[in-house]
């Protein structure tokens, strides 16, 4: 049997990168895969190339900074298929500057999606979960909202604002046995790096124990375990996957 057999996923921003290494580790585990994503070519073209593999994703196009579509699309899912398993907060942007170049605007919108996103999601499915007495919640933070960055003020906020919430949410729901967890990624090579010139990169490897970015599919590993019964005993931890980036 598959780690995630029978299971329902719902992931944000799983169209590209690491949300959609995430989307195929789980499809390849036998989980059911709803994904939602703002891009509507990018989630038509993560669908098919998912479902060459098994049939078993679908998608809704929303921005999860709509709470009340949010909660249309949990509704309709729930009703669907009679439960959600699992959540993974994956959705999440960047907008970098010095603090005194920051603009209202840049700071706002990180924080609207990276960490009022989770929070919207996060509250639409909780009584489903409540209801089965089981559930994992799992949220994409960073290294950086665990120590800091140049540039990232916004970022580093939202980061840390979601492993706050996962630590709150592990206490409230633990005796239902709904489990709530972060995965704090390093540097991983998705194409959000691509602006980086290569100098810079090299130089940032030079900085990591493994001397290497991470792949993808690395962090999607870690999700697909604490989504899964074998991290059944797992909750409130924020997992990092930075190549010791951080020692």
């Amino acid at each position: 049997m598959k780690r995630l057999e029978n299971k329902v996923a719902v992931i944000t921003g799983g169209a590209r990168g690491i949300g959609f290494a995430t989307c195929k580790k789980f499809v390849e585990e036998g989980s059911k895969v709803v994904i939602l994503e703002k891009d509507e070519i990018a989630l038509k073209i993560a669908i098919e190339k998912l479902n060459e593999i098994e049939n078993l994703a679908e998608g809704y196009i929303v921005d999860v900074i709509d709470r009340i579509k949010v909660e249309e699309i949990f509704k309709i899912i729930k009703n669907k298929y009679k439960k959600i398993d699992i959540l993974i907060n994956n959705a999440g942007i960047l907008s970098d500057n010095q603090l005194n170049k920051m603009s209202y605007e840049q700071f706002d919108k990180v924080i609207d999606i990276n960490l009022k996103g989770t929070f919207n999601c996060s509250k639409a499915v909780i009584p489903y979960m409540i209801e089965k007495n089981k559930g994992s919640i799992i949220n994409a933070t960073s290294i950086v909202g665990v120590y800091g960055n140049y540039g990232q003020t916004n970022y580093a906020a939202s980061k840390w604002g979601v492993i706050g919430m996962m630590k709150c949410w592990a206490k409230e729901y633990g005796k239902l046995n709904i489990r709530s967890n972060a995965v704090a990624p390093g540097f991983i090579d998705t194409s959000i790096l691509d602006s980086i010139p290569k100098k810079v990169i090299d130089n940032l490897k030079k900085g990591i124990p493994m001397r290497r970015l991470g792949k993808p599919e690395e962090v999607a590993n870690v999700y697909a375990f604490l989504a899964s019964d074998e991290a059944s005993y797992v909750n409130g931890s924020v997992i990092e996957v930075s190549g010791g980036k951080t020692l």
